[in-house]
């Protein structure tokens, strides 16, 4: 296998989320896709398969477990792929459902992908669970916004939703790894989106992901699209809204994702970025 290696979220390779890319993974079981992406070692590396006629079939593997969705690794995917074959729509068959891909080049030849996600939803986060996880966060109720309420959220995986009170609480994460680890294991989620709200369409973001090996993802689009659909679902936003999300700058890898969220309830939501080989 050929094994890409991409920065999705950024037009800097120091900055966003490094991303494995295997265009052609035709052949390859569970077990080589899982030895690869250990040996890559960055949160996610993407193993696609041409279907024909635009289709994809994707899977997603963390250094130590596969994960049924990943958008910045879909991200990195897309742009790997226009630039082998150009630019256009891609429709990928991901465990979490049917994603598509539209990529286009902007003004100075960068490509820009934009994914639209599986239809999300939320689900409650009971008291008990909660407080599990502020005590393993190392947060209190009392550093929390209450304004955005602690919800799980899908768009392809399931993300808590914890909306700190003040920028300098997102900024020190230090967090109890082990205790994360068995909870989300428990929980089914796959990272914990800690975010802190700047105005009504910018956000900062952190994704704890030590379920797949890693203490802290630069860039999470997964959570970025199941966000936005929790924004729509409680009556956060006035959609059709644009956000912007700010993550990845506390661990000195900057990176921007942009999140377009559709009116109407049942639809999926849109994440843009730009991606860039390493």
């Amino acid at each position: 296998m050929e094994i890409l290696r991409y920065v999705a979220f950024s037009t800097d390779p120091k900055g966003g989320n490094p991303a494995g890319v295997v265009l052609d993974a035709a052949g390859a079981d569970d077990a080589a896709m899982q030895a690869v992406a250990a040996e890559v070692g960055y949160s996610e590396t993407a193993f696609a398969v041409e279907a024909g006629d635009g289709l994809l079939d994707v899977r997603y593997f963390s250094p130590l477990a596969e994960v049924p969705f990943c958008g910045h690794a879909t991200i990195a995917t897309a742009v790997a792929h226009a630039r082998a074959h150009g630019t256009g729509r891609l429709r990928l068959r991901t465990q979490a459902g049917p994603v598509t891909v539209t990529t286009d080049r902007a003004e100075d030849g960068t490509v820009v992908a934009t994914l639209v996600s599986v239809e999300p939803r939320t689900a409650p986060l009971t008291p008990a669970v909660l407080d599990e996880l502020l005590t393993a966060l190392r947060w209190s109720a009392d550093d929390l916004d209450p304004a955005l309420p602690p919800r799980v959220a899908y768009a392809g995986a399931w993300h808590p939703v914890v909306a700190a009170g003040s920028r300098r609480r997102l900024a020190d994460l230090d967090y109890d790894v082990p205790a994360l680890t068995a909870l989300m294991h428990r929980e089914g989620w796959t990272t914990v989106d800690l975010v802190w709200r700047e105005s009504p369409t910018v956000f900062h973001a952190r994704n704890p992901f030590p379920p797949g090996g890693v203490v802290e993802d630069p860039a999470t689009g997964a959570a970025a699209a199941a966000f936005g659909g929790y924004l729509r679902e409680l009556d956060l936003v006035s959609p059709p809204a644009t956000l912007t999300i700010h993550q990845g700058a506390d661990m000195g890898r900057p990176s921007t994702i942009t999140v377009s969220v559709p009116a109407g309830p049942h639809t999926g939501i849109g994440v843009t970025g730009t991606a860039v080989p390493i």
